[in-house]
């Protein structure tokens, strides 16, 4: 793993825009047509791993820790959806960063992720034997 390359305070921004395969639905029903809290887990996630695939080595891998997301307002089909991750701590193998996701100066949520970097030999261990 790379050291020392950002410090807390350091963003990166991942981009997307809203689709229909981002509405919230639970199996085959429509629950509304914007953004699910579920689509914005899944690009807050993204902005956060941006740090880590800096970070990585070829050999290691990054796999979630946490995700806290505080949904704000909707993000209509065809808006472009902004997250800016801010690194908050780069500690050992850990990295949390904070995030706010806008459509425009609209705040759509916030919230956290923590994931950790391992070996990619160490992570396949711990998957296997999570497997009983």
């Amino acid at each position: 793993m790379k050291e020392n390359i950002f410090k807390p305070g350091d963003t990166k921004v991942y981009r997307k825009h809203v689709t229909e395969e981002d509405f919230a639905r639970f199996g085959d029903a429509l629950v509304h047509p914007v953004c699910s809290t579920f689509a914005l887990a899944q690009a807050a996630e993204w902005a956060g791993r941006l740090f880590l695939l800096e970070l990585i080595d070829e050999d290691e891998e990054g796999i979630g820790q946490f995700l806290h997301i505080d949904h704000k307002s909707p993000a209509f089909e065809g808006e472009e959806l902004v997250v800016v991750s801010t690194l908050k701590q780069h500690e050992d193998n850990t990295v949390i960063c904070r995030f706010e996701a806008h459509v425009v100066e609209r705040l759509v949520a916030e919230g956290e992720t923590g994931q950790k970097i391992f070996k990619k030999e160490e992570l396949l261990q711990i998957l296997d034997q999570a497997n009983y």
